[in-house]
């Protein structure tokens, strides 16, 4: 859902193109899998700012049933299910699943999602509000209010620009 993100200048979107999407994923994918993608990542945003209730610019164009069933059809691009291995004498669980590697990786982001949209976490997810944020994230600790600290420092430096030009001086010298 991230893969959209502000610098100072300008915002980033990390999957305009296939390679950008092989770079984030590190398997092979086609346009097919950047279209699929990029419906995933809009679906997502949808369902975090309706869950956050952002009332940011870029979080008011959300189409919930769209976006829930963008994401149950991600989930099921690739079916998914566990298997027993044995190393060294031990008995452990690894998952087996069909699909392409693009496929299950979407797949596997879709199942996080739902955990993460259905599960406690979902009374933790906000909106960052620093200027030009365009993220999200989880709140995982009481006085977090932004998605990064680079966020938490453009507030405080924009707070500190404000307070400080109110009080400077007039062209005389006086305020």
């Amino acid at each position: 859902m991230n893969t959209i993100w502000a610098s100072r200048s300008q915002v980033h979107d990390d999957l305009t193109t296939a390679g950008g999407l092989r770079d984030f994923l590190g398997v092979p994918v086609d346009r097919a899998d950047l279209e699929a993608f990029r419906a995933l990542r809009q679906a997502l945003r949808d369902l975090a700012g309706v869950l956050t209730e952002d009332t940011r610019a870029v979080a008011q164009d959300r189409d919930l049933e769209r976006a829930v069933a963008e994401v149950n059809r991600a989930a099921r691009s690739a079916r998914k299910w566990p298997q027993l291995a044995v190393r060294d004498g031990e008995l452990l669980r690894h998952n087996e699943s069909e699909g392409s590697p693009a496929d299950r990786e979407r797949a596997s982001i879709a199942a996080e999602a739902v955990e993460l949209f259905t599960g406690e976490s979902r009374l933790l997810l906000r909106a960052c509000y620093a200027p030009g944020c365009v993220l999200y994230f989880v709140k995982d600790h009481p006085r977090r209010e932004w998605c990064s600290p680079s966020c938490g420092n453009r507030v405080r430096a924009a707070r500190h620009y404000r307070r400080n030009r109110s009080e400077s001086p007039g062209p005389n010298g006086f305020s």
